[in-house]
């Protein structure tokens, strides 16, 4: 089995007050999930494309593990705030071997 990286790109914030909220509850979202950090929100080259305001990339040892987490009750409830606050862009994708 491949790892999996999930990749989030935070287009635009519209409401600070709830991202904020996001960013201070997702943590024990990851609770029992078997995942690493790998960037998160560091500064950023634009080389293509409208810039983005952040980014975050986490690896997970499978795509079905990356999957497990981001469907999780623990993870949606706080993604809510995300969605109410902010507009991303949100995708899984393979690792090589």
């Amino acid at each position: 089995m491949m790892e999996a990286f999930v990749v989030f790109t935070r287009e635009e914030t519209s409401d600070p007050h709830a991202l904020a909220t996001y960013s201070a509850g997702v943590g024990p979202s990851f609770d029992g999930h078997n995942v690493t950090f790998l960037a998160a929100y560091g500064a950023i080259q634009h080389l293509e494309g409208p810039p983005i305001e952040g980014a975050v990339i986490l690896r997970f040892p499978t795509m079905q593990a990356a999957r497990d987490w981001y469907d999780s009750p623990a993870y949606q409830t706080i993604a809510a705030q995300r969605f109410a606050g902010s507009r991303y862009r949100a995708f899984i994708i393979e690792g090589r071997r």
